[in-house]
């Protein structure tokens, strides 16, 4: 009898570690972007990061082993993210339900993360009067925010399109990111 009591808090322990695996795999399918430890926590209903942290740890080293099309990687700024490993992409990329943007506010979107923050009318010489539409656009989806300066507008790239596209929040690690990204792309510029 005695060694069942001791037992016990174990066995509770480990299902309470299951269950909140469990919860934190949802939260990240649920989201379909990366999540922050402070939101995690909130999910977990803990104060510890820490213990998030290992958790998510934890449940990222259970996918790499399942050798599965899915992965969780920790990101910078402290956040994590499920998604589709990138050598599966290509195979199921036409099963998406549709696109999130089309070709050409994709294109703006790209020059105004890469070269932000940016004056609008710089992104309009370059990118053509169709990108007045690619800004409204980017800027209804919560992409991008402009700012009045001066006489002008500024551009920049909101913390959802960091989210959205797995990338830092800081804009210098953001653009070196994008950077690799962009690598054996024709210039932005053009």
């Amino acid at each position: 009898m005695e060694q069942t009591r001791q037992e016990m808090p174990k066995i509770l322990l480990e299902e309470k570690q299951k269950r909140d695996l469990a919860l934190l795999e949802a939260a990240l399918y649920v989201a379909g972007r990366p999540l922050d430890l402070k939101t995690l926590c909130s999910v977990l209903k803990t104060r510890s990061e820490e213990k998030v942290k290992r958790l998510a740890k934890i449940l990222a080293d259970e996918y790499k082993s399942r050798n599965t099309s899915l992965e969780i990687l920790e990101l910078a700024d402290k956040r994590f993210v499920l998604q589709l490993k990138p050598e599966f992409t290509p195979q199921v990329r036409r099963l998406a339900i549709r696109p999130l943007l089309s070709t050409g506010p994709l294109k703006t979107l790209a020059y105004i993360a890469f070269r932000q923050p940016i004056p609008q009318a710089r992104v309009i010489a370059v990118r053509g009067s169709h990108a007045y539409g690619h800004v409204k656009q980017l800027e209804e989806l919560g992409l991008i925010v402009r700012e009045r300066v001066k006489r002008g507008m500024v551009i920049r790239t909101t913390e959802v399109f960091a989210d959205y596209f797995g990338l830092s929040h800081d804009v210098r690690l953001m653009k070196r990111q994008l950077g690799e990204v962009f690598k054996g792309y024709e210039q932005l510029d053009t």
